[in-house]
């Protein structure tokens, strides 16, 4: 329930960083509203790894769980809707959602998160964080020793193989046109026993989002059981940038290690701002704002 429109700091986005800052402001007897359009950029993963106590849970049950807890503390609100406008006041900040309601607060925490830019190559997307991976540490466990890919090219795709050769030898570069690995690179991969494929992709070949074979432009195909990708991403939102939060040349939204962005008053984390794409990391940076924010918050108060 909305009892009434004003709040000590608003939450948008109410995912893994948004429900650890909520947990700490709670904690701190602050009055938080949490603002969630619920889609999270995992929401077709099905396990989390690499998350201690939670690994090989689906990433929806700890959200739930998480949201459950955190809902525990009275003043702490959730309400599930888009923010849309974001307006920063003498006094803080103006956000409205999409059905028009207007909240204020004095402090702004942006938990909103990714969106991957798929290619425009069929099957990929229904592949995404199921057998099509970007994270070996989250998910290369599961896929060890099997036949792997990696859909990279040039110098990305050079380190890129190199990490996953931890998890399995058995690795193909497909560069999906032509190769710009160097002569050096190329040895090197070739000395490791790594193929490199510069064939066009036509589409994958997957059942409900695990891979069976890649199929190229020409007719041939190839069985592949995992592939890694590091598609490019932009903002889930685009309110901190309206608000004139500085985006870094990666596209991420800049912080220092208080989560701080370059607008007084506006926090972020999470994936937004960071390259550490994990539950753990996200949990950690979430609680650090809660924490700084409610700092924050006593500086002003205590004079």
């Amino acid at each position: 329930m909305i009892d009434n429109n004003k709040y000590d700091v608003i939450i948008i986005g109410g995912s893994y960083a948004g429900f650890s800052a909520a947990m700490a402001l709670g904690r701190s007897l602050r009055k938080v509203l949490i603002i969630d359009s619920g889609k999270p950029c995992n929401h077709q993963t099905p396990y989390s790894h690499n998350f201690i106590t939670h690994d090989g849970k689906k990433p929806s049950d700890i959200n739930a769980k998480a949201k459950k807890q955190v809902l525990k503390y009275p003043t702490v609100t959730f309400l599930n809707a888009k923010a849309t406008k974001a307006l920063k006041t003498k006094n803080g900040f103006d956000i409205a959602t999409e059905k028009g309601d207007v909240f204020t607060s004095r402090k702004l925490l942006f938990t909103t998160g990714l969106k991957d830019i798929f290619p425009e190559i069929n099957g990929f997307a229904e592949c995404w964080g199921i057998s099509i991976l970007h994270c070996p540490y989250c998910h290369g466990y599961e896929v060890k020793n099997e036949k792997t890919g990696i859909i990279a090219n040039g110098a990305i795709g050079y380190e890129f193989t190199k990490m996953i050769s931890n998890w399995t030898k058995d690795l193909t570069v497909f560069t999906n046109g032509k190769t710009t690995l160097t002569e050096e690179q190329t040895a090197i991969l070739k000395k490791n026993n790594v193929a490199v494929v510069e064939n066009e992709i036509d589409y994958f070949l997957h059942n409900e989002g695990k891979l069976m074979s890649i199929v190229f432009k020409d007719g041939t195909k190839t069985a592949i059981k995992a592939l890694y990708a590091k598609p490019p991403f932009e903002q889930h939102s685009l309110l901190p940038q309206e608000l004139g939060c500085e985006i870094t040349e990666q596209g991420l939204i800049k912080v220092d290690t208080f989560q701080k962005t370059t607008i007084a008053g506006i926090y972020a984390a999470g994936d937004n701002s960071t390259f550490g794409r994990s539950l753990a990391l996200a949990v950690s940076s979430g609680s650090v704002a809660g924490a700084l924010i409610n700092k924050e918050l006593i500086e002003e108060d205590f004079v």
